[in-house]
């Protein structure tokens, strides 16, 4: 499990390291499939011949252009399964001039296609998605979580448009005709249209179908102003469902949760009306829904009740994605685990994803480390650290690539169970995992390690680790978001001098000078501690003359002290008494 991903393994040299590289290889990865299938369909002569045993469809040129000119219907019926909803619209148009009578079924799906592209030709799937892949980006960075496409990318439907002046030149409409438009009115705005056609349904003597009352009942909070309002029409559509004897499908139900999560207070109470009524149609799946979750999210601080109930429904079960916002489950309800700190519930969601081939409904590589990142904070904040650790050997990085935020919480369950003595060893993920550039994190890492004095064994390990971070601040310089600070220079200078490595030590405190950044008077202490340790009166010297040099407030004491404990030449004792006196004389 702690393998790279298998799209990955063809080539050792693209196994990402960090989930910016895992991002870059992934798209081109993508970006070159896309390249391929663009140039095999913008050039079918020079791939006529299928040599592929048995037929491989997508190594094959797609049909993108028309090939049929003549008035028929099955021009008509080519031009809508490519999507041309201009050419379509048209040609209908010209069969209906020339008296060629055009059946029920290809009208249904004309209608379908105008409304589901809002009378409009749908872009080509490559520019469609970078489009979508830009717009999904710009959201992300501004609002810091994931919207859908089909929430970026909105038509309004056009008063009598085509859809509309082909609905009304029918001479006969069934209830196909009215589910089309309805439905594009909803997903394109027109929702008060939407109703005023349900309506002319029903006094034309129809039954609607299950796809109206899902549509109508997703809208119904654009409609109605006053939450008791809004359930109130919503439990007026699923009254006329049973009176028309139409039956709710798993779609219906999730309209219904989708809509509650807009009404209010509403919401909790009906929301497990509504689960129970569903179970009793015999609909068990429903049970995991994205919008029931979010509903128990809003229901009030440590309440999961609802979860609760959803899990246990759900144990050892296996799913395939029935709904766009099944892939918001698990973030979703790991999300209710990490805000009510419930582990043992957190356990109980992670337990589901690894049934069969559930992790598919993580959703994109984005969600899964929203999951992932939430469950693995919960297991920081409440788990013992060598569970934490055996969860964190497993999850990286096949599975997830740890942001600043998921090593500082790794840091601090180091810190809460007293397991400091691991902390090299995190900053070698770090550095792999690309964070090494994070000023917050190294700070926070610093200071972890200069906090507390340990063992020999443990201070020279931490001294090694401060070398390197050193070097990474060196390596840097100018290129990077890392600055030295006052509190990075001074935590590393301690460690060193913990280590008994004083010329180490001494060339921090020239790094200090070179970047204009004053050491702390404790620092000072610390470092005439081990020059009297280390049995040196030439740098005790140098020091002083340093923290003079820093107008340190502390120089006359510590050249006090450094007069009585140390064996000085008459040439450094003058020195130092002009250092105590020149702080006599100042005060």
């Amino acid at each position: 499990p702690t393998s790279y991903r298998y799209q990955f393994q063809d080539d050792p040299y693209l196994c990402p390291r960090t989930s910016t590289e895992f991002k870059l290889y992934s798209l081109s990865q993508e970006s070159g499939r896309s390249a391929a299938k663009y140039f095999v369909n913008s050039n079918p002569k020079f791939f006529t011949k299928d040599f592929a045993e048995p037929h491989v469809p997508c190594l094959m040129p797609e049909t993108v252009t028309l090939c049929l000119e003549e008035l028929s219907v099955e021009a008509l019926k080519e031009r809508i399964v490519l999507r041309k909803v201009t050419a379509a619209v048209d040609l209908y148009d010209q069969l209906l001039q020339a008296g060629i009578a055009v059946s029920m079924e290809m009208t249904h799906d004309l209608l379908d296609l105008i409304c589901l592209y809002c009378d409009r030709d749908p872009v080509q799937d490559s520019v469609s998605e970078q489009r979508r892949e830009e717009k999904t980006e710009e959201v992300r960075r501004r609002k810091g979580r994931l919207r859908r496409a089909s929430d970026l990318i909105k038509s309004s439907w056009k008063e009598n448009n085509n859809a509309e002046r082909i609905f009304n030149l029918l001479p006969e409409r069934d209830t196909r005709c009215y589910s089309a438009l309805i439905r594009g009115m909803v997903m394109h705005g027109a929702t008060a249209k939407a109703f005023s056609l349900y309506t002319d349904l029903l006094n034309n003597r129809m039954t609607a179908d299950v796809h109206i009352f899902n549509a109508l009942i997703s809208a119904a909070p654009d409609v109605r102003d006053k939450y008791n309002e809004r359930w109130d029409l919503i439990s007026e559509l699923l009254n006329q469902m049973s009176q028309q004897k139409v039956r709710p499908n798993l779609l219906t139900f999730n309209s219904v949760l989708k809509a509650l999560k807009r009404c209010g207070s509403l919401a909790r109470s009906q929301a497990l009306q509504t689960l129970s009524e569903m179970k009793a149609l015999g609909i068990g799946d429903c049970v995991m829904s994205h919008s029931l979750v979010s509903l128990s999210a809003a229901s009030g601080h440590g309440n999961t009740d609802i979860l609760q109930e959803i899990m246990s429904e759900l144990v050892g079960t296996s799913f395939t994605c029935q709904d766009p916002d099944d892939v918001l489950f698990f973030s979703s309800a790991m999300r209710i685990c990490l805000d009510h700190k419930d582990l043992e519930l957190g356990y109980k969601v992670q337990s589901l994803v690894e049934v069969g081939e559930n992790w598919r409904l993580l959703g994109d590589s984005y969600q899964q480390s929203i999951y992932y990142g939430r469950f693995f904070n919960l297991l920081c904040m409440m788990e013992h650290i060598d569970v934490v650790l055996k969860w964190y050997r497993q999850l990286i990085p096949s599975l997830y690539y740890p942001n600043p935020q998921g090593l500082r919480d790794l840091l601090q369950a180091l810190d809460t169970d007293g397991r400091l003595d691991l902390m090299p060893s995190v900053w070698r993920d770090i550095r792999s995992l690309g964070h090494d550039n994070k000023q917050d994190l190294v700070e926070e890492f610093l200071s972890l390690m200069a906090r507390d004095r340990h063992s020999p064994e443990v201070q020279e390990y931490f001294a090694e680790c401060a070398l390197d971070v050193k070097s990474v601040f060196d390596r840097d310089r100018g290129r990077s978001g890392l600055e030295w600070s006052t509190s990075s220079l001074s935590h590393i200078t301690s460690l060193l001098l913990r280590a008994n490595k004083i010329q180490q030590a001494w060339d921090m405190l020239q790094v200090f000078r070179s970047h204009n950044r004053v050491p702390h008077e404790g620092l000072l202490e610390d470092f005439l501690s081990a020059c009297h340790s280390d049995g040196g009166p030439e740098r005790a010297v140098e020091l002083l003359q340093l923290s003079a040099a820093f107008c340190l407030s502390v120089t006359p004491r510590l050249a006090k002290q450094t007069l009585a404990e140390f064996s000085l030449t008459e040439e450094q004792r003058a020195v130092l008494s002009e250092l105590e006196s020149a702080g006599v004389s100042s005060d």
